[in-house]
């Protein structure tokens, strides 16, 4: 319980730190004057003032928030330098810089990663890496490390002579895995689960990782890469909610989010970045979706002022929040739903 806390504050906190960054040096680049920067939310445990900025830390650890003046034009008291006063242009860069950050900071950990540790490979070696929570290699006490020697009284060489002898397993069909931990040889009977569109047995087992080391410039290169192609893969997943609404069935909420920081953080500090960097895209694109309150939606107000050479009317941006608001509580709620059902009812 406590490393699943300590994860998920460090997670939430490093997301959100980042995130609102973006938005404060931007603002105080732009001149505009910055109030309050703030982690967390609920009563301040720690504030100290800098200037004309107070930089606090609040007690409830799962978002965070900049107080720049102006943002409301009727109260607005910081004059000329106001964020209401500001050019559109410099307006829009602060409502991007938040999800800006959000897609260079995974950039920087999978850099990190990739330079200190290397590419993670399969390993062609039979020895498990991770045992899926559930399946039956779990419950036959399967664990990592342990090395598979044989499938139904047939040798195994390789990772790959397991996955062969796994495709020739029809469904129900029990199989015997003969494996080795540390120098005792042991064997077990289990059921597979059977994969009808893939048609081959699934036990609940995936191979362990090997690194091969990587150059600073070919980590750099690879960390920008990788970040590209999990941004196009999670616009796709999302796409996909608007397509197949069932889909909705997979969101996870913070209770859920929690509960996965601290899964990975068993696994190791390395875990951990790959797991908040992945998060951070999540947090980017989502933040850019062009829905009222969110930051694209800011975005929008902002493009329709710049179109129309005046901003929206006070009672057409109240009506698009409650929309806006009305939307993210729908969606709240059913990632709610899903990690109770996925935390309590399973």
């Amino acid at each position: 319980m406590i490393l699943t806390i300590a994860a998920a504050v460090f997670v939430f906190g490093l997301l959100v730190l980042v995130h609102e960054f973006g938005h404060f040096i931007t603002a105080k680049m732009t001149g505009m004057r910055v109030d309050e920067f703030a982690i967390g939310f609920g009563p301040k445990l720690i504030s100290k003032r800098y200037g004309e900025t107070v930089y606090s830390l609040r007690a409830i650890p799962l978002g965070g928030f900049n107080d720049i003046a102006g943002m409301d034009p009727d109260n607005n008291t910081a004059g000329e330098r106001g964020f209401c006063e500001k050019p559109i242009l410099s307006r829009m860069i602060v409502i991007l810089a938040g999800a800006a950050m959000n897609f260079l900071l995974p950039i920087m950990l999978f850099f990190v990663i990739f330079a200190t540790l290397g590419v993670a490979k399969p390993s062609p070696d039979p020895i498990i890496g991770d045992v899926i929570p559930g399946m039956s290699a779990e419950k036959v006490g399967l664990k990592s490390g342990d090395i598979i020697l044989g499938v139904n009284g047939q040798a195994v060489a390789t990772w790959k002579d397991f996955t062969d002898k796994l495709k020739t397993v029809e469904a129900g069909q029990d199989i015997q895995l003969e494996y080795k931990r540390g120098e005792q040889v042991n064997s077990v009977t289990l059921t597979p689960k059977y994969d009808a569109q893939k048609k081959r047995a699934l036990v609940g087992v995936q191979s362990s990782i090997v690194y091969e080391s990587k150059t600073l410039s070919e980590s750099f290169t690879m960390s920008v890469t990788h970040t590209k192609e999990i941004t196009v893969a999670m616009i796709d997943a999302i796409a996909n909610l608007f397509k197949e609404p069932s889909q909705t069935e997979n969101l996870a909420g913070p209770i859920g989010i929690i509960q996965m920081s601290g899964q990975v953080a068993e696994r190791g500090f390395i875990p951990l970045l790959n797991f908040a960097a992945l998060l951070s895209i999540n947090l980017g694109i989502v933040n850019l979706l062009p829905v009222p309150v969110l930051d694209g939606g800011h975005f929008v107000n902002l493009s329709i002022e710049a179109i129309r050479g005046k901003p929206l009317g006070a009672k057409a941006i109240a009506y698009t929040q409650r929309v806006g608001i009305a939307l993210l509580l729908m969606l709240m709620l059913f990632a709610t739903k899903n990690d109770i059902v996925r935390v309590f009812m399973k």
